[in-house]
């Protein structure tokens, strides 16, 4: 637990409330906090969380972008749905290159838990482009993803962001109710 750990954390509930409420700004406190846990992750040795950690950067102005330029009429990106069948092909994505890349991880590095973080990797790739677009989908693979961080963070001594993950899964339902709530008045 360091003070740069714990500022991490601050910026990460800081993007999770403002998402929740469909606020641009939680994008910079995304790139606040990502830009801290790249370091923190590959001191603990979860590479593919490193290379996520780098994504999130970049997704944090691509999803500044895309709510900016979204709006329309002085209003705000609508949150939207998309099919089943979509989610059903990125899920059978995510777990076959998942896999692979848990497997080159496991042969290749001193990776800790290579097909979990490979997967959760994969996922949240794939749930941070959902919350760029305003996909209320996102919620659910947040809440598969949250639990199982919950153990790679705390059994790689990141308490404080295993404590973080743990608030994500209880904030979950809150941005479920509040997304699904904008969906229905905007296709009232």
């Amino acid at each position: 637990m360091t003070p740069l750990e714990i500022f991490a954390v601050v910026m990460a509930v800081a993007y999770l409330l403002l998402a929740i409420r469909q606020n641009i700004w939680c994008w910079l406190c995304a790139g606040i906090s990502t830009a801290i846990y790249v370091w923190l992750t590959f001191v603990a040795k979860l590479y593919m969380d490193t290379a996520l950690q780098v994504f999130y950067f970049a997704m944090a102005a691509y999803g500044w972008y895309v709510w900016t330029t979204g709006r329309r009429d002085g209003h705000e990106k609508p949150v939207v749905v998309w099919p089943v069948s979509t989610h059903a092909i990125a899920l059978a994505v995510i777990a076959g290159v998942g896999m692979a890349n848990g497997y080159l991880l496991d042969a290749r590095t001193d990776a800790a838990f290579p097909y979990l973080d490979a997967l959760t990797t994969w996922a949240a790739v794939w749930a941070t482009f959902l919350v760029a677009r305003k996909v209320l989908e996102n919620w659910w693979y947040w809440l598969v993803i949250d639990a199982v961080y919950v153990f790679l963070y705390w059994s790689r001594d990141l308490k404080w962001t295993a404590g973080l993950f743990i608030f994500y899964i209880f904030l979950v339902p809150i941005g479920i109710a509040s997304w699904t709530r904008s969906y229905r008045e905007a296709s009232a």
